[in-house]
């Protein structure tokens, strides 16, 4: 075939998949593994959910509900804010689909950090847009230099905090003068994936961020429900933003985009406070242990503020997460985001946390990492 590819789709490298778990276990030749690698809820979501989808079955030969209106109500209520200013989407991921197909324009440009979630870039390089992209400085989103490249051209700044991959949070006294100094023309979008598992005095007060925009640039909050919530499968995440902007991205969002099991899902999740809760619970025990554990035997660990943490393994991290997968164990290399010696774990269950430190223990022991 001869296709007329238009450059800005020709360069970019699709995201890459991991591969799924029964892959990887023929591949290795191992039984058992465990995954903690991607960030997921170990625990699954709540009893009551499962139970909700399985009644919800019956209801597969009908269209879901293309205004998300239930859960839409679900998530104002907990949220404080009015139904008008929250979009849905197909994960969070859809969210910034909405926001650079409804503001961005071949030409225009957009400000992002590195390393930070990939499709922010890819996204606006499908638009024709232009990514400027801002190293981190210590593990931390260097707001004095996205400041800087600010100009009449950009249209968005995406900031993911906490940052994945290092877990790091943004102060809120900071993340306020950081607003009041960028202009109304600029939309600032504040990927809050993690938010559940912050300390309440980190987080930013999204009511007043929302209604308070005059003189400064406006704020659009992004969540979703595949981490505290655990229905990364059911894909299904939700934008918090004026109602002027909500109104752009429903322009170009996709009618019945939330399927009907992932909104049951969602709605089921919001209703069940004491899982939730639990869920936060676990995962700071867990924090707490690996990290302690992780210390004793010569790593270093990082503080974060999510479900997930950076360790310094003090050798080629690529080695050690090809000799972990062989004990199956699989963990995220930082390889690729320019930390050679880092690896990512996700918290896992105290089955798995365990079974992570004794793998990890005799890895560090065979490539001699540690002394």
């Amino acid at each position: 075939m001869k296709l007329n590819i238009p450059e800005n789709i020709e360069s970019i490298k699709p995201y890459p998949p991991g591969k799924p778990l029964d892959e990887l276990e023929r591949e290795y030749g191992i039984t058992n593994s465990i995954k903690l690698a991607s960030n997921e809820n170990p625990w699954g979501p709540s009893p009551k959910v499962i139970k909700a989808l399985g009644a919800e079955l019956l209801n597969l030969h009908r269209y879901p509900d293309g205004s998300c209106h239930y859960l839409t109500e679900a998530i104002a209520s907990k949220s404080g804010v009015d139904p008008a200013e929250i979009v849905l989407g197909n994960g969070s991921n859809e969210i910034i689909e909405f926001l650079v197909k409804a503001f961005v324009r071949e030409g225009d440009e957009v400000i992002s950090s590195h390393p930070s979630f990939l499709m922010y870039q890819k996204f606006v390089q499908v638009r024709g847009g232009t990514n400027n992209v801002v190293p981190l400085v210590d593990m931390h989103h260097d707001l004095p230099a996205i400041k800087e490249l600010v100009n009449e051209k950009t249209r968005l700044i995406f900031i993911d905090n906490p940052n994945n991959p290092t877990g790091t949070t943004i102060p809120p006294v900071e993340l306020y003068r950081f607003f009041s100094d960028i202009p109304e023309h600029v939309i600032v979008v504040l990927d809050e994936a993690y938010v559940d598992f912050m300390d309440e005095e980190l987080k930013v007060d999204v009511y007043s961020l929302l209604r308070n925009k005059d003189g400064r640039c406006p704020v659009v909050f992004m969540r979703t429900f595949s981490k505290a919530y655990g229905l990364s499968g059911l894909r299904v995440g939700f934008g918090l933003m004026a109602k002027e902007i909500a109104s752009c991205l429903h322009k170009v969002r996709q009618p019945f985009n939330i399927n009907q099991m992932a909104q049951v899902g969602a709605i089921t999740a919001l209703e069940d406070e004491d899982y939730y809760q639990q869920t936060l619970d676990f995962t700071a025990r867990g924090i707490a242990f690996l990290s302690k554990e992780v210390d004793g035997l010569g790593c270093t660990s990082y503080p974060t503020q999510t479900n997930f943490f950076l360790i310094d393994v003090k050798g080629n991290a690529d080695k050690l997460y090809q000799l972990l997968l062989y004990e199956g164990v699989i963990v995220r290399s930082m390889s690729a985001y320019g930390f050679e010696n880092f690896i990512r774990i996700t918290v896992g269950t105290e089955e798995e946390n365990i079974r992570f430190v004794k793998a990890l223990a005799k890895c560090l022991d065979e490539l001699e990492y540690v002394k």
